[in-house]
């Protein structure tokens, strides 16, 4: 095949992208006998010229040598070999039980499926319910307030990320990601995520997804348990041994990859008792910040704002307060979506973001979050988690103590008011908001850091710091409050037999990578055990 990198397609061209390729390469449109997109990306630094950067690859009937020699000195052409993934040798170490997976969100999925996929026939436990039963638990917590902590935004099939934006984007680096994203391809995705260079799914197709996952698991040999939460962990030695579940079922195990979400508190709670080794993590929690979409699009468009080749436009904004040591900065943007409840703990709200795959509420939300540090809450383990849910649990009292969240205007917040309810968009939050003072429910550091923040976001982005914008709290679950330290095998540094992964172990930040580390972590595993 030959990879054509950087070309530019301007966003009114109508020409076929095989006729491009041709073009770009001095061949007759004939000659190109398949182009595959690897990659597409939106490059709109130039608001009067945006275009796409595609990179193809292109398979001709002319021999490739011919083409590169006519093209002889372009570094943007060249031959590339198609890869072939690393084959995995099965271990020779016998396994005297099947394999466990705690956790059913991208990590235990992928590494459900990939043990599954060798033979492996794992036992999955989750905690929550089958994304049927989930979507309608959420549906009547949003709609009427009444809250279920077994299944939640937080707990069930496909994990925290499954009532969210879907985002496939990743700084890990890995030859394994073009496998996950045909995974989730195959199992209902759109083939674009496949390539562009922001890809994401979108929470109404992703619940589709990963019920296909879930069949394909089983249909493998695999076992799917829901309502299924491990409560305890028999260790001796050393070794794990066995796990509880439900506080009255016994499990014999050797082998258990813990894929538990970064909410799972009772987990870490239990595991430190346990003396599974663990510690502090840095986060971030602040608040959601709702624009009418067309702001943003027009801010990151200009005049081309509105073309219908264009997606809702997103952002990524960053503010350091170096007298005060702290960052603000924006967090899982969600163009085109809404503000969500979702609570894990009775008496605690906290918000998240979250939009279709067509993005299309008129809406963008965005969590606008400050640095917290393990220093913030004294070092301590579990210090994170008790951080986290003082202004969670601040947050449901500031609200009215029935889910509805505290909501406050950036022109009220910014000059030390409140009870405006005069909004550039309506609230999307549901079951309801209440117009009061955020600094009620977050740290002095995260208020003030905010406030000096905003007039800088406002400088970037037109509309941002608009008085009738609202900001919406509070958002407290950006990442784990704890990381359970493994070695570089996978496996805990002082358990053996168990391996933690995901976000829930500290070790992956969103959709991809999660399922990456799942995926990677059971391969190390059929590496180390045979079936």
């Amino acid at each position: 095949m030959l990879r054509i990198i950087n070309m530019r397609v301007l966003l009114d061209t109508n020409t076929t992208i095989n006729k491009l390729a041709a073009k770009r390469l001095k061949l007759p449109p004939q000659a190109v006998l398949e182009v595959v997109i690897v990659r597409r990306a939106l490059d709109a630094r130039r608001k009067n010229n945006i275009s796409f950067v595609y990179t193809l690859d292109v398979k001709t009937a002319v021999p490739e040598g011919q083409v590169l020699s006519r093209l002889k000195g372009d570094k943007d052409v060249s031959q590339v070999a198609e890869y072939v993934p690393e084959p995995i040798i099965l271990g020779l170490e016998k396994l005297e039980h099947p394999p466990v997976v705690i956790g059913l969100g991208p990590a235990g999925m992928l590494a459900a499926l990939t043990l599954a996929k060798h033979g492996y026939r794992p036992l999955v436990l989750e905690r929550g319910r089958k994304i049927e039963d989930r979507t309608k638990d959420v549906s009547k917590f949003w709609q009427t307030g009444n809250f279920d902590p077994i299944s939640n935004v937080q707990f069930g099939e496909g994990g925290a990320g499954t009532f969210s934006d879907g985002k496939l984007t990743t700084r890990v680096n890995d030859p394994l990601m073009r496998q996950v994203l045909e995974l989730f391809v195959k199992a209902g995705a759109p083939q674009e995520i496949t390539y562009l260079h922001k890809p994401h799914i979108g929470t109404d197709k992703l619940r589709d997804v990963v019920k296909n996952i879930r069949q394909e698991i089983i249909a493998l040999g695999g076992q799917v348990e829901f309502e299924a939460k491990v409560t305890d962990v028999d260790i001796k030695d050393g070794q794990l041994k066995g796990l509880v579940v439900n506080e009255n079922r016994y499990i014999p195990c050797s082998v258990a990859l813990l894929g538990i979400g970064h909410s799972a508190r009772d987990t870490y709670e239990m595991l430190h008792k346990q003396g599974v080794a663990m510690e502090a993590k840095a986060f971030a929690i602040g608040v959601r910040i709702e624009h009418p979409q067309d702001v943003i699009d027009v801010s990151q468009y200009g005049i081309s704002a509105g073309h219908s080749q264009l997606p809702a436009a997103d952002y990524a904004l960053v503010y350091h307060d170096k007298d005060a040591g702290r960052t603000a900065y924006s967090f899982c943007m969600c163009p085109g979506g809404l503000v969500v409840a979702a609570s894990s703990e009775t008496g605690g709200v906290v918000t998240n973001g979250m939009s279709l795959y067509n993005r299309a509420s008129g809406v963008a939300n965005s969590a606008l979050v400050v640095n917290v540090t393990p220093e913030d809450f004294g070092n301590e383990i579990l210090g994170g988690i008790a951080f986290q849910r003082k202004y969670e649990q601040l947050a449901f009292s500031v609200g009215g103590s029935n889910y509805h969240a505290p909501l406050q205007t950036v022109g009220d917040f910014l000059a030390g008011t409140t009870g405006s309810t005069t909004f550039i968009t309506k609230p999307s939050y549901r079951p309801g908001t209440v117009a009061t003072d955020l600094r009620q429910c977050l740290p002095q550091f995260v208020t003030d850091t905010l406030a000096k923040a905003l007039p800088e976001f406002e400088r970037k982005i037109k509309g941002f710091a608009h008085p009738e914008a609202i900001m919406t709290g509070v958002e407290t679950r950006t990442s784990a409050p704890v990381r359970i330290i493994r070695k570089s095998d996978f496996i805990s540094l002082n358990t053996e037999g168990l391996y933690p992964i995901g976000e829930g172990a500290g070790y992956a930040g969103g959709i991809m990578s999660a399922a990456l580390d799942g995926l990677n972590s059971a391969i190390a595993i059929i590496k180390q055990y045979k079936v």
